[in-house]
């Protein structure tokens, strides 16, 4: 891969990104009840995550960089939580929350590697 340019070079955003359209795709199906419950929450969490690489990546700072993927770390986490409780409540299928986790994993270790190496040439 060429030069970052953008944030949408990074491979993070673009998983990210994949992930807050999974949780678009696998929360559709979920009771009316849950509209403004756990659907809203999975999905604002999920669409989080990518918004803060990009807001971050934008910043002027290196270090307003480092607390963005800090919170867009945070939401993923919170992905994980709420889709974790879905697949509790029988709201979400094992295959897809299975699926949906797989996906926050990676994008997890990938925000935590980039801000390891954001740290070490930061010193």
């Amino acid at each position: 891969m060429g030069a970052i340019k953008s944030y949408r070079d990074l491979e993070v955003w673009q998983k990210a990104m994949r992930l807050a359209e999974m949780c678009y795709e696998k929360t559709a199906s979920f009771p009316a009840r849950e509209t403004y419950g756990l659907v809203s929450q999975i999905r604002r969490a999920a669409v989080s995550v990518p918004s803060n690489i990009a807001e971050g990546h934008n910043r002027r700072t290196l270090q307003a960089y480092l607390n963005h993927l800090s919170m867009a770390l945070g939401s993923q986490a919170e992905v994980e939580t709420q889709v974790e409780l879905a697949c509790r409540l029988k709201l979400l299928p094992e295959q897809p929350a299975r699926d949906i986790l797989s996906m926050a994993e990676q994008v997890g270790r990938m925000l935590h590697a980039l801000i390891a190496s954001l740290e070490r040439k930061e010193k």
